[in-house]
Formats: C-alpha cells, structure tokens, sequence
C-alpha cells in the first residue's frame, strides 16, 4: 500500500522549502487561503505560488492543494447557506487550481456550528457541510483532490454529516493535535498516541481514529495528523511530573526545532516518556511541555500501517529545520 506523507506549509515558510523535503513528502498543503467578503476565494496573501513549478521539478510526483480556511478563517457559513453562494466560491476555486496548476482544494473549516474560533456558525452549518464539498467535487471532478481538515473531538462528527462526507472528498484529515488546547486547564499530552494512565478525557489519536470510523469514515480514507510545535502549561504542581495536573491554559509554542539542548539546559528541563501513552514530555518542576518526539511520530505512523490508513500529515512544515520529524514519516511510511 502507498501511504501519504502531507505537510501543511504557511506561505511565508515555503522559500525555506528544500529538494530534499519535496522528495519526502506526496502532497503539501497550502496554508492558507482565504473566503472573501463577496464569498470567492481569496488568495490576497499567498504570495509564493510561483514556487509550486520549482516543487515540481524536484518531485514530479508531489500533489499540491490549496487548503482553505484555518483557525479564526471566517465566511465559510453565510457563503455555503445558499446554492448559488456555494457554487460561485466552488467556481472560484476552479479557476485558481487551473490557473496555478494546484491539484485540489483541502477545506479546514474550523468547526461548523460552533463560533469558539469567533466566526459565524448557524445551526445548518450541518448539512451546508457536505453541500459545500459537494459543489467543490462537481465544480473540480473527479480527477482533482477535494479533502478536508477535522477538529479531534466528539463536537465534530455530531456537528456534521461524516458518512455523506466520506463519501464526496478524497481523504479526510484528523487534526489530531490540539487535543488539549488554550481552552484546557490540565498538563498534559495534546497530540498523544493512546491515554495516559488514569486520563478519561478521550484526549488521544486511537480515541478520534474510531471515533470518525464509526461516525462513517473508512479506515483508508483517513489520515492521521502530527504536531510539528509544542504546548506548554505553566503552574502545574510537582506531582507525577506535573502530568494531569491542574494548570493555566495549554499555550502555544515553542516549536520542535525550539527544543535545543542549551534551552533544556537553560531552563532545566528534562524529557519523559509516557509509555501508556506513547507520548514524550518536557518538565522542569514547573513548566510541562507536551511535544511529538520522534519516536511518538514514529508510532503514529506504525499505527497507521497496522489499521488500514492512508497516512499522516503534520502541521506544520516550517517549525521543524530539523527535518528530523518529517524524516521519520518518510522512512517509516517508505515514502
């Protein structure tokens, strides 16, 4: 079986993009176009497209597709209320995989009928889901790649229509990362394997894989996501190395490519493995970082092989210089 090694890339990081990634990678996702006010596709801030020749030349086989959206991205609810609002950005986004030669559009709606990220929602954002992907299919064919980026959690798949989904769109990526966020107040893993021990939270990749099996999605039409950068929680008590202790909200950063010897050594921290679930740690008595080592990476990825799945994809490519991350996907999923 040929798996999937995709990376979402933001366009200021894509000059930093070598031959050598290219040729690890299937498919790169552009990160991010945007919905206009009118309801099109906005493409006013990617401006390194021109690149997309020279990733070709160096893997003639590398899928590129436009994601659409991201977090705090807004317009996706009043534009697909209608048919002729979903058609006309369906169009849109015709026009621009032909003009760039792109292969697909990738939509990372985040969530339908939720405002959490502070953009319009309305309840029937449910079945304007599927619609939406749907004019995308008739508008790009069969022959181009629709695909979707998934919030890990229950609120998901109860707020959409998965199996109708499943059915339209190429692939569908879990956003398995994130799993414990700005809105939690405990240490501990945000992009875990399996469960810490004595963590009822469903806060882990095994928890969402079946998760969206059962809500209708096949095993080989998912794609499990990894973390490229880290959460950290501050104020946790000394206790079990601070995991599953109550603390501040999980806060972004700092990257992999961040973790450096000297900043272990400057601020004291020494790394754990959570063997239950299968998830490494950074804790320095008051600090506890949750990051994706890679050998946490490299179980994912053998989790993949082991049920069926199409593969994995990371967020996100410029914060690891490393390569050390996107080098195991690659050598473990024989990319």
């Amino acid at each position: 079986m040929k798996y999937y090694s995709i990376g979402y890339a933001v366009n200021d990081g894509l000059p930093e993009v070598t031959c050598e990634d290219v040729q690890k990678l299937t498919h790169m996702n552009l990160a991010f176009g945007l919905i206009s006010e009118n309801g099109l596709l906005d493409l006013h801030q990617m401006t390194h497209l021109d690149l997309i020749p020279q990733f070709r030349d160096w893997n003639p086989a590398l899928r590129v597709v436009l994601s659409v959206g991201g977090w705090g991205a807004g317009g996706f609810s009043l534009m697909s209320r209608t048919e002729e609002g979903r058609r006309a950005f369906a169009e849109s986004c015709r026009k621009a995989v032909e003009e760039y030669h792109l292969d697909g559009i990738d939509i990372d709606w985040e969530y339908p009928c939720s405002d959490q990220a502070e953009i319009d929602c309305d309840s029937s954002d449910k079945q304007n889901y599927t619609k939406l992907l749907q004019a995308l299919r008739d508008a790009l064919g069969m022959n181009r790649i629709v695909s979707t980026a998934v919030g890990a959690g229950d609120y998901f798949p109860e707020n959409t229509e998965m199996d109708k989904v499943a059915e339209i769109v190429d692939y569908v990526q879990l956003m398995t990362y994130d799993m414990r966020n700005g809105f939690t107040h405990q240490a501990g893993h945000h992009a875990s394997l399996s469960a810490s021990h004595g963590d009822t939270s469903n806060t882990n990749t095994r928890y969402i894989v079946e998760l969206f099996h059962n809500a209708g999605v096949p095993y080989n039409k998912l794609v499990v996501g990894a973390a490229f950068y880290c959460r950290h929680y501050t104020g946790a008590a000394n206790v079990n190395n601070g995991l599953l202790q109550e603390a501040s909200a999980g806060m972004y950063g700092p990257n992999y490519d961040g973790l450096t010897e000297e900043f272990r050594r400057e601020h004291n921290y020494t790394e754990y493995w959570d063997e239950d679930a299968e998830a490494a740690y950074l804790w320095n008595g008051e600090t506890f970082i949750s990051f994706e080592s890679p050998e946490a990476i490299r179980r994912k990825c053998e989790y993949v092989k082991e049920k069926g799945m199409l593969g994995v994809m990371y967020w996100e490519h410029s914060a690891d210089h490393t390569r050390e991350l996107l080098t195991v996907i690659a050598k473990t999923l024989n990319i």
